[in-house]
């Protein structure tokens, strides 16, 4: 495993780890069950690939803290049957391997607090680590403080697709960019129902992001962080090497 770094955040898999805090960001529970109600047959099989993936994470990290950066559960009007019993489930567990659990509100979290109600946590719409502001990244905050460099964000669900002869491959990445006068770090998604959205091609949805083109592409495989670059350089060599 490389051990690397963006901006003084350290990168662990699709997670970061800020001082003694591990970050993770999307994890859309109920992705399963949304799909089956829109008639894909999809198993419920995230939930415990999560919590291999923490589990896994954690035995490297040793964090004291982590925060959940937005979008812990997927459907944005209602709270489903599978929402319930894995947030549940997954905080308690979280009980088990650290400190302090925060939760940052997201997009689809309009329900949300009514479930982190019962182990009385109470989400913010963003945590100071430091330099270091942590956001979902659906929508600009209000002001800043000054001490801050690095903001943090979540919400994008960065992807490259990488062609392996007649296949192309999803591959999960960061993003390393600038905000006005602040870097700007974008995390992949922890759900593993989706790799998420090909940035080489896709529009961006953040409106932290305003020129993707010269954001910084780090690709993350089996614990390998992989620097390929500006996302306008990939582009530019893209007909002659294998991305799509």
């Amino acid at each position: 495993m490389n051990s690397f770094d963006i901006c003084g955040a350290k990168v662990l898999n699709n997670a970061l780890m800020v001082e003694d805090s591990l970050i993770i960001s999307d994890l859309h529970f109920g992705y399963e069950s949304s799909l089956n109600s829109q008639g894909f047959m999809i198993p419920q099989f995230q939930f415990e690939k999560i919590i291999d993936q923490i589990t896994s994470i954690q035995d490297k990290a040793c964090a004291r803290n982590i925060i959940l950066n937005g979008d812990i559960k997927h459907n944005f009007g209602k709270i489903d049957r599978q929402e319930w019993k894995e947030v549940l489930n997954f905080i308690d567990y979280l009980s088990d391997l650290f400190v302090e659990i925060q939760v940052i509100k997201g997009n689809h979290d309009n329900f949300t607090q009514y479930i982190l109600d019962k182990r009385d946590i109470k989400m913010k719409n963003h945590i100071i680590i430091d330099n270091f502001y942590i956001t979902h990244g659906h929508k600009l905050p209000p002001e800043i403080p000054d001490n801050i460099e690095t903001i943090i964000i979540g919400h994008e669900h960065p992807c490259i697709g990488i062609r392996n002869g007649e296949r192309v491959e999803k591959v999960k990445s960061y993003l390393q960019g600038t905000w006005t006068n602040y870097n700007l770090i974008v995390m992949p998604s922890f759900t593993p129902v989706s790799y998420g959205s090909d940035i080489l091609h896709e529009k961006t949805i953040s409106p932290f992001i305003k020129n993707v083109s010269q954001f910084k592409v780090y690709s993350i495989e089996n614990w390998e962080v992989y620097p390929f670059g500006s996302i306008k350089d990939i582009l530019s060599v893209s007909q002659e090497e294998n991305y799509y």
